[in-house]
């Protein structure tokens, strides 16, 4: 009896706790026909071939952390290297205010991410789109007396619309080290923290419930999938991509810290019921702390 409940409770971390991910079949749409399964041949970063009335899209999330690329030579090309390796249709990213001011100043820095393709800048954030962008701005995900922001864009693609919203929430990290270092008295940072970032979900969520079009949520939402936080988007009507069609555990933070490698899945591509998942990876780990999330998906088309 011992030796089974040490199997299942062992099953149980592998799975459920660490969260991994066993939905690599392609996910259709609400109310329609589903688009035809990815070819399991073509690897992870392939882009597939679909039939039928829809527009299939490769959305890439990446927290760039321009700030620290800003200090190390050569780190910016390497952004850009795994940003040209995916070739993403619409790429958001977080942390990137730092390569926001290098591309005004000198557009060679990221020639090759911005070249042909529409650009939105906003704060931390920078929206990069193969496709036409409008009606973008700053939403409000503020908590507290702290003020926060996040963007959002409509995009048109061959005439399918959709709303596309990039989000960073606040980092756990000093409600962390004040749990680690300071023990009970640390206890309430942590849970201001933890509640500071249910605000900032519960925000978005209701923004996201108001929408009218088919809806993408990415970025560093700082929670795994499993946290209330990012239950409280779920609750939405939204579905993580990973979750749907991803396969293992699609860790994307962690690789910069002590043990060297990723841990946590805190980076994430959300979408609607009205948009089908093909397939969803994380990419390198050399060019930020960050891996970044790429998601293929399927917009369904009006008919003609």
């Amino acid at each position: 009896v011992s030796r089974l409940a040490a199997m299942l409770a062992l099953v149980l971390v592998v799975t459920v706790i660490m969260g991994l991910a066993l939905g690599r079949g392609a996910a259709g749409f609400q109310g329609s026909l589903a688009p035809q399964r990815p070819d399991p041949m073509a690897g992870p970063g392939a882009k597939q071939q679909v039939r039928g009335p829809s527009e299939r899209i490769r959305v890439m999330t990446y927290n760039i952390k321009s700030y620290l690329a800003d200090e190390q030579i050569g780190s910016f090309r390497l952004i850009a290297r795994e940003v040209a390796l995916h070739d993403p249709d619409i790429l958001v990213m977080q942390d990137a205010g730092r390569l926001s001011e290098l591309w005004r100043g000198d557009p060679k820095v990221a020639g090759s991410i911005f070249t042909g393709r529409e650009v939105y800048t906003g704060g931390e954030y920078i929206v990069v789109s193969r496709h036409p962008l409008h009606d973008c701005r700053l939403g409000d995900i503020s908590f507290g007396a702290q003020g926060h922001a996040y963007v959002r864009c409509t995009v048109v693609a061959n005439g399918v619309e959709f709303d596309l919203f990039t989000a960073h929430f606040l980092s756990p990290r000093d409600g962390l080290n004040a749990a680690r270092y300071e023990r009970a008295q640390g206890v309430g940072d942590w849970q201001r923290n933890f509640n500071d970032r249910l605000a900032q979900a519960h925000k978005l969520a209701s923004d996201a419930s108001s929408r009218r079009r088919p809806l993408v949520v990415a970025g560093d939402l700082n929670a795994p999938e499993t946290s209330p936080v990012i239950r409280a988007l779920l609750r939405s009507g939204l579905r993580d991509a990973f979750a749907t069609a991803g396969l293992g555990y699609g860790y994307t933070y962690g690789h910069a810290l002590r043990p060297g490698f990723s841990f946590l899945r805190i980076d994430h591509i959300l979408v609607s019921p009205e948009i089908g998942v093909l397939d969803c990876f994380a990419g390198g780990a050399r060019a930020s702390e960050h891996r970044p999330v790429i998601a293929d998906l399927l917009l369904r088309r009006n008919p003609a």
